[in-house]
């Protein structure tokens, strides 16, 4: 089954949200990069990607998150990812592959785009 891939962008309380759907990988994960560096050459450095709706995440996809992580860092920016909420945020897919590959501990993982602007504390590694 192709799943299709999409990128929408989004404004939340001064947040750029970037919502993510389909599957995240070697293919993919160049348009992400691109839309990531797309959002900060616009000046805007508070960043959620919002990975709610990706189903397939390779090391591609991974490397583009650390990749958008090292970009925000260096504006002195923020970054954060929510995770696909079917089930709890642990039994996801793209948290599975983070911690597998050990950078989980590197993101700050929200539940939900309300909680990744409101300032609520991040979810536990």
């Amino acid at each position: 089954m192709w799943v299709a891939f999409k990128v929408t962008v989004g404004e939340r309380s001064g947040w750029a949200v970037l919502r993510v759907s389909g599957e995240l990988d070697l293919v993919t994960s160049p348009l992400l990069r691109q839309r990531v560096h797309d959002e900060v050459a616009e000046g805007r450095h508070s960043l959620v990607l919002d990975l709610s709706e990706v189903h397939f995440c390779d090391s591609s996809g991974v490397g583009v998150l650390i990749a958008s992580r090292r970009l925000i860092r260096s504006c002195r920016g923020r970054l954060r990812l929510i995770l696909p909420a079917r089930g709890a945020v642990e039994d996801s897919h793209v948290n599975r592959v983070l911690g597998a590959l050990g950078v989980r501990r590197l993101f700050d993982v929200y539940g939900d785009v309300a909680d990744a602007v409101d300032g609520t504390e991040p979810l536990s590694a």
